[in-house]
C-alpha cells in the first residue's frame, strides 16, 4: 500500500468511527446501592451473584444452574441459587486441570466446555454434580494459544458453534484461522461458517430472525484509535468479514489491505471505538426491564490493554432497529476510574436468567453480578 492509499484509509476510518460514536447515555445514571463505583440507569441494581476466580463465559441450564468457564485458570465451575435469593450459595468444581476453557454451553442435559483445541462433554450433568466426568468429542482444532481461547453456544439449528481466532495479531493463515466454525452435537461434521473473523469472544442470535450476530476484537499496534472493534451480523452462510485486509469495513490494512478491496467483504452493523474489546454479548429478550430494551442487545465490553488511556470496562446496550443496530450507549460503568485509570473489574460475557435479570462475568474481579430493575 503506497502513502496516499494509507491516507486516504485512515480518513475512511475517522468517518467511520464519527457516524458510529457511542452516543451519551440519557437516562438517569445513579450509583448503586449495592456495589460502590458501578453505575446502572435509574431503577436498576447491581448486586453480586457469586464470586468465581477468573470468571469468564457463561451458560445457562433450563433449571437455572449456571455454569462458568475461565481463561487463566484450568477449572470450570457450576453455580445455583437454590433459595431464589438473588446469590448463588452453591459451587461446583467440575474439572480442573484444563487447558484454558473458557468456552461453555449448555444443551439436552449435557454441559459443553471449550478448550484450546478440544470440546468436552459432561453427560447428564446437574444429576453428576458432585461427581462429574466427561468425554471428548471434538480434538481437532489447532492448538495455537495465541486468540486460541474459545467462546462456544449453540444455534438455532442444535449445532454447536466455535470460533477459531488468528493466531497473530495481523497476518494470513490458514482457512481454520479467523473464522467461526460448527460441528454436531457428537463432534461430527465440523464446518466453517464464516471467515475474516479476527477474534470473537461472543455471539447470540436474533431471536426474531435466527441471524447469528458478533462482536470481533480489531487488530492492534496501529496507535490509540485504530482501527475499530465491531459488533457483526452473519445474513448467509460463507461470508467474509475482512480480516486481515479490510477493518471497520473501510479502512484498508496497512500490511495487506493492497491485496483486497474492502467493498469485497460484509462491512460491520456497528463500530465500537478501539481497543474496547467488546466479548460477550446478548438479545435481551426477558420482561423484568423496561419494554425499549427487549430485542436490543448488551455487549461486555472488556477494556484496553494498549492503548496510551485506558477505555472500555462497561456494558453497552446497542439498539435494534429493523435488523439494523442504530445506536449505543453505556448501561453500565464504573469499573474504570477516568481520572486515575485505575480498574476494579472487566466485564466479560453476559447472559439472561429466567426472570430477566441480567448476569455479567468479570475475570479481573473474579465475580458474577446479577443486574435487576425494579420500577
Amino acid at each position: 500500500m503506497n502513502a496516499i492509499q494509507l491516507i486516504l484509509s485512515i480518513l475512511a476510518l475517522m468517518a467511520c468511527q464519527s457516524n458510529n460514536e457511542e452516543a451519551p447515555d440519557t437516562k438517569d445514571v445513579i450509583e448503586s446501592t449495592s456495589i460502590s463505583g458501578i453505575n446502572v440507569p435509574n431503577g436498576f441494581t447491581i448486586s453480586e451473584y457469586a464470586k468465581v476466580d477468573n470468571a469468564r463465559s457463561l451458560a445457562l441450564s433450563p433449571s437455572g444452574t449456571v455454569f462458568v468457564g475461565n481463561r487463566a485458570e484450568d477449572k470450570v465451575y457450576a453455580l445455583q441459587d437454590l433459595d431464589n435469593d438473588g446469590k448463588a450459595e452453591k459451587k461446583y468444581v467440575l474439572a480442573s486441570g484444563l487447558k484454558v476453557p473458557n468456552g461453555v454451553a449448555f444443551k439436552d442435559g449435557d454441559l459443553y466446555v471449550a478448550e484450546i483445541s478440544r470440546i468436552l462433554r459432561f453427560k447428564n450433568i446437574e444429576q453428576n454434580l458432585e461427581n462429574p466426568s466427561y468425554e471428548v468429542v471434538y480434538d481437532q482444532y489447532p492448538t495455537e494459544g495465541h486468540h486460541g481461547w474459545k467462546y462456544i453456544a449453540f444455534g438455532p439449528d442444535g449445532k454447536l458453534y466455535v470460533p477459531v481466532g488468528a493466531p497473530c495479531n495481523i497476518c494470513e493463515s490458514d482457512e481454520i484461522y479467523a473464522s467461526i466454525t460448527r460441528i454436531n452435537a457428537d463432534g461430527s461434521n465440523m464446518e466453517i461458517v464464516a471467515s475474516g473473523v479476527r477474534n470473537t469472544v461472543g455471539f447470540d442470535w436474533n431471536p426474531e430472525t435466527g441471524n447469528l450476530w458478533f462482536t470481533d476484537n480489531g487488530r492492534d499496534m496501529m496507535g490509540d484509535n485504530f482501527p475499530p472493534c465491531e459488533l457483526n451480523k452473519v445474513t448467509k452462510e460463507n461470508q467474509h468479514f475482512g480480516y486481515p485486509y479490510c477493518h471497520g469495513g473501510d479502512i484498508a490494512d496497512p500490511e495487506f489491505g493492497g491485496k483486497r478491496h474492502c467493498s469485497e467483504f460484509v462491512k460491520p452493523m456497528y463500530n465500537f471505538k478501539a481497543h474496547t474489546a467488546p466479548l460477550g454479548m446478548h438479545f435481551y429478550e426477558g420482561d423484568m426491564f423496561p419494554s425499549s430494551y427487549k430485542g436490543d442487545i448488551f455487549v461486555a465490553q472488556h477494556g484496553s490493554w494498549n492503548r496510551s488511556s485506558k477505555i472500555g470496562y462497561r456494558i453497552m446496550h446497542v439498539n435494534i432497529e429493523n435488523g439494523r443496530a442504530t445506536k449505543a450507549e453505556v448501561f453500565a460503568d464504573g469499573w474504570l476510574d477516568n481520572s486515575s485509570q485505575d480498574v476494579s473489574g472487566r466485564p466479560v460475557d453476559v447472559i439472561e436468567l429466567k426472570d430477566g435479570s441480567l448476569l455479567i462475568s468479570d475475570d479481573y474481579k473474579g465475580v458474577v453480578y446479577r443486574i435487576t430493575y425494579k420500577k
